[in-house]
């Protein structure tokens, strides 16, 4: 009986002791989520009082940070006008140069045939055979052709007998032949010149019709 009665009281004091300390941690728990929420209130009532902080500007303090945002706004718009104006202005004086030097290369190619005329006219002044003269001239005709065409594209065209095309000839008059069957180029005044693919001059031609 004695030895039932003391387990009985071990186990009375151990239950005590658990209560005991479950006691004291809700008490602890309980402290903690006060001082979290003192915390998170104090957190609040900073946010709160740092908010009518911002609010309490005065209307001077307005004017001043609008002005320098007008400022510093017009300021931005003034360097971008600028900026746009040395660009347009730099556009403007290149693309004039581009016109004015475009053709430069092609001067520069053409200053041989015209030495090269400047000589068969001093050589005509004391000239004795027409032949030889012409020669010169006609050397120096077809240089300057093949120089055009092997270093520009430009090709002439327009032969008497070649088919008469109206995109590429310009007709002048006409003449029947009882002997064609289509119209072709009975005559070539001008001759027609292509450069590349494109006709810079059209040819002006006598077109042979046939006899109705």
């Amino acid at each position: 009986m004695s030895d039932k009665k003391e387990t009985s009281e071990i186990e009375n004091e151990e239950k005590k002791e658990d209560v005991e300390t479950k006691a004291e941690k809700t008490a602890e728990n309980t402290s903690d989520e006060s001082q979290s929420q003192e915390t998170e209130t104090q957190s609040q009532e900073s946010e709160v009082n740092a908010s009518e902080e911002k609010k309490e500007e005065t209307p001077e303090e307005k004017i001043a940070a609008l002005e320098a945002e007008v400022a510093d706004l017009k300021d931005q718009l003034l360097r971008r006008a600028a900026d746009f104006d040395n660009y347009r202005k730099r556009m403007i004086k290149e693309k004039q140069e581009t016109y004015d030097y475009a053709n430069a290369a092609l001067l520069s190619d053409l200053l041989d045939s015209l030495d090269n005329f400047d000589r068969t006219l001093d050589a005509a002044k004391d000239a004795t055979d027409a032949k030889s003269i012409a020669d010169g001239i006609r050397m120096i005709n077809n240089n300057l052709v093949k120089m055009l065409e092997d270093k520009y594209g430009l090709c002439g065209y327009g032969s008497e007998g070649d088919e008469f095309n109206p995109d590429e000839h310009e007709a002048i008059g006409r003449v029947e032949d009882e002997n064609a069957d289509k119209e072709t180029l009975a005559q070539v005044y001008l001759k027609g010149y292509k450069l590349k693919d494109r006709i810079i001059r059209h040819a002006k031609v006598m077109v042979k019709v046939p006899k109705q």
